[in-house]
């Protein structure tokens, strides 16, 4: 009973500690991006002559006349849903990247509706990936939800021809993305809205109202600038409502968060929740958790998703909060309720209650976060 009460009082100490530090806001900057992936996956390949990107897994090697590049692509452009970011980072070892992302994607009145975001693209650009913006051309009625589709599949023909000309395309890939969003994004947004209205009358599904779609539309009459300032906007609402919860996959030391945002040279705005925040002297921890309640780790897709912040978070600079500067020190802690014991780098191959696989993950990752600067904890929580 004494130990219950122990652990409630930390508890509340802890919210207190939260609620005090909420307003808190890191700024840093980033100048370019170094970093050496260890956990990517074995890609296949697959030869550009039967190239469907609908039928492709979602990463891969494609292998173009000699020109080889890394694939991947996303199910919505949401980068909450479907782990788009663990598909990028396993193709993040290879010289050249192409992602494929839908601008729009409308799954019926009764499901969700979600539109691309300027941080979305900037954090592609970034990382020096190369985004084919594409849209949804057919679909399938869902089987048991009315006004909701299922299996939308690509423009195959567009994403091929987008893909031609990366390959014959000689600046960056912050070039391309920006490029594609001035020249091609009006018309590609009419192309989503014409495609949508034809599934509409073909499968008698009802969608969002168009205005939706107007609306985004008009974000590009005058250029960029607004799509950029209303993506902002949306990123900053979303940062300060992670700021007010604890997520149920993180299972949290103290209860501090931060938010954090990032700007490039560009002056492309990334708006990130650390989980938690530890400040020693002139260092300042930020701790990417991800915790697993019924498994010894948590899933390769969470851990990779955490890794991802650990490739901004490892080339920070001139971190700072109110003015006064920082050393960043990047943590990706794993946490899981399963766990007997915490797990350090010398006790993996030891360790009897992990198997082969998951030693094989974790003897990885200690060697990625050595080589790239970040601190990696293992961690059995209550």
């Amino acid at each position: 009973m004494k130990k219950e009460k122990m652990w409630l009082i930390d508890f509340i100490k802890k919210i207190f500690e939260s609620r005090k530090l909420k307003n808190m806001n890191i700024t840093a900057q980033i100048t370019g991006i170094k970093y050496n992936p260890k956990l990517t996956d074995d890609l296949t390949v697959f030869d550009f002559n039967n190239f469907n990107i609908n039928e492709l897994p979602a990463n891969c090697l494609i292998n173009y006349d000699g020109f080889s590049f890394g694939l991947s692509k996303w199910v919505s452009p949401k980068r909450t849903r479907s782990y788009p970011y663990e598909r990028v980072y396993n193709t993040l070892g290879t010289s050249k990247r192409i992602t494929v992302i839908p601008i729009i994607k409308d799954e019926g009145k009764k499901g969700d509706r979600d539109f691309i975001q300027w941080d979305t693209i900037s954090l592609m650009s970034l990382l020096d990936v190369f985004v084919v913006f594409a849209y949804y051309k057919t679909a399938e009625k869902h089987k048991t939800r009315a006004n909701k589709i299922t299996n939308q599949q690509f423009d195959n023909e567009l994403v091929k021809q987008k893909i031609s000309e990366i390959k014959n395309y000689h600046s960056s890939a912050l070039h391309w993305n920006l490029k594609e969003i001035k020249e091609s994004f009006p018309d590609l947004i009419q192309k989503a809205k014409t495609s949508y209205n034809t599934i509409r009358k073909q499968l008698a599904v009802e969608f969002h109202n168009e205005q939706g779609i107007d609306k985004f539309a008009k974000q590009f009459i005058n250029g960029v600038k607004d799509f950029m300032k209303t993506s902002r906007l949306k990123a900053q609402e979303a940062q300060n409502r992670e700021m007010q919860t604890v997520q149920p996959k993180e299972a949290l030391s103290t209860l501090t968060k931060a938010t954090i945002t990032i700007e490039n040279y560009l002056g492309g705005k990334y708006y990130f929740t650390t989980d938690e925040i530890r400040i020693e002297k002139d260092k300042i921890y930020l701790i990417e958790s991800k915790h697993s309640k019924n498994s010894i780790l948590p899933s390769i897709g969470d851990i990779k998703d955490g890794l991802l912040k650990m490739i901004l978070y490892t080339n920070l600079k001139n971190v700072s909060i109110n003015d006064n500067n920082y050393t960043a020190i990047p943590v990706l802690k794993l946490t899981s309720s399963k766990l007997p014991t915490d797990i350090s780098k010398s006790e993996i191959e030891t360790n009897t209650v992990l198997n082969k696989s998951q030693k094989e993950i974790l003897n990885k990752l200690f060697v990625e976060a050595n080589e790239n600067g970040f601190e990696l904890i293992i961690e059995k929580t209550v």
